[in-house]
């Protein structure tokens, strides 16, 4: 039998303590957390298929359409399930990216110029070939307006086929892929608001407005603390659900005002807690439980006030959420929205209508020729170069993975088809068809070029 007192590093370890005893980096923690989430998201969205084409079906509906309700004195809203599921839950998804569009910008892959013009180019070839591809194929019919639904990517999906081929994949072309996807979900946001909004009203706008406002303005008044941003973007979100424009914008926008500095440079934060384990071992008392020991807990408390103040709020927003939304909100969304049903006699049909073949080649054929052949003009024109232990053949197995447009495809679909139901059934059997498609490929390519 060990003794706990014999093993410092084990000692009072739960399961989960060790599983992340090891320090990761956020890009490491991302990288795992977006893997594990795909993994899930595939998995939910199978669930979801079999409740919609089983005896489940009706049980399946009925709780989608269940009506919830909010009563604030006179106030009331009421939507089912499905609604607060995508208009409410999906605005944290939202959040999370303005957060990590914003972090990109600012140190990520998208903050030098240079090395930002391959993953902002290759996003930009993946987002107009698709569309193109989609438009040419339905122009002439009232599904045109569907024409965004392609020119998704799904981080989520895409990393998670990653992780499939293990330490096969240099971390580069993962970086390369997450900046990708990120200026593909900011291209999204920029469709839904502008091309994706339905009747304006006027007075709710104007509320949403002063929200927007009052974040701002926190944040030049140099506010710290995320809550009070958290809840002046809810009063946003209201405003917006009220106004016709989509309501998830709402988290975008306050993810852009959180602050993204931190109250010390990393010199002066090394240097006192430095200081701190000086003192913290000076007052060690060998005979007495480190639990008994006052000072030593007063110095953990400063130390652990030192790092929250080191950590920017836009870290601890992003941190605090990214389980939530990578765990919970995002296979919700698979679980509400991939549930179809499929009359399989009538699937040939499915497969050939416009709405369907355009979606699916936009995704599967558009992406590979956008991603690859923007990346591939870049490279050749000298205005930016591939990134370590990156080769162009990698970037084509990139590309194909870039047709996992799941999430944000299903989204721009709901949006697109909000009263046209058989078009919305048509756009899910494309998407679902051509991320699967996509995901294959890409997944073969990849482990044929990094073997």
């Amino acid at each position: 039998m060990v003794n706990r007192q014999d093993d410092p590093i084990n000692y009072d370890k739960t399961i989960l303590e060790k599983a992340w005893h090891d320090a990761l980096t956020p890009f490491e923690e991302f990288v795992h957390d977006e893997a594990s989430s795909g993994l899930l998201l595939m998995a939910c969205a199978v669930l979801a298929l079999i409740a919609a084409n089983t005896g489940l079906v009706h049980f399946y509906e009925a709780l989608l359409h269940t009506k919830l309700s909010i009563n604030i004195g006179s106030y009331r809203m009421s939507h089912s399930i499905h609604h607060w599921i995508n208009d409410g839950l999906m605005a944290l998804f939202f959040l999370m990216v303005g957060l990590e569009i914003k972090r990109e910008v600012l140190i990520g892959e998208l903050s030098e110029l240079r090395k930002a013009i391959l993953p902002i180019a290759a996003a930009i070839g993946g987002m107009v070939l698709p569309a193109m591809i989609y438009f040419s194929i339905n122009s002439s019919t009232d599904a045109s307006g569907g024409w965004g639904i392609p020119m998704a990517t799904d981080i989520a999906f895409a990393v998670g086929v990653l992780a499939l081929l293990g330490n096969r994949i240099p971390k580069p072309l993962i970086a390369f892929l997450l900046a990708l996807a990120i200026v593909d979900d900011l291209g999204a946001v920029i469709v839904i608001a502008l091309f994706y909004t339905a009747e304006i009203n006027l007075l709710a706008l104007g509320f949403a407005a002063f929200a927007l406002a009052l974040l701002i303005m926190i944040n030049l008044l140099g506010v710290r603390k995320p809550l009070p941003y958290i809840l002046i973007g809810l009063l946003m979100w209201l405003g917006m659900m009220e106004s016709g424009i989509h309501a998830t914008l709402a988290g975008v926008l306050t993810a852009l005002t959180i602050p993204a500095n931190s109250r010390f440079k990393a010199e002066v934060f090394a240097n006192k807690i430095n200081q701190l384990i000086s003192r913290f071992k000076k007052a060690e008392q060998p005979e007495r439980s480190y639990l008994a020991n006052a000072e030593q807990q007063a110095i953990m408390q400063t130390m652990e006030n030192y790092a929250h103040n080191m950590e920017s709020p836009l870290q601890r927003v992003e941190h605090g959420i990214h389980l939530w939304v990578s765990f919970l909100i995002v296979p919700l969304f698979a679980l509400a929205n991939a549930g179809i049903t499929v009359d399989f006699s009538q699937l040939g049909n499915m497969i050939l209508h416009p709405v369907t073949m355009g979606i699916s080649l936009g995704l599967v054929i558009g992406k590979v020729i956008g991603v690859f052949g923007f990346s591939w003009l870049v490279v050749k024109m000298g205005w930016s170069s591939l990134p370590d232990k990156v080769t162009m053949p990698m970037i084509g197995g990139v590309a194909l993975l870039a047709g996992i447009g799941f999430t944000m495809s299903i989204f721009i679909a709901g949006l697109a088809f909000s009263d046209q139901l058989n078009y919305l059934l048509n756009a899910k059997v494309g998407i679902i068809l051509a991320s699967l498609i996509s995901g294959v490929l890409g997944y073969l390519v990849l482990s044929k070029v990094t073997r």
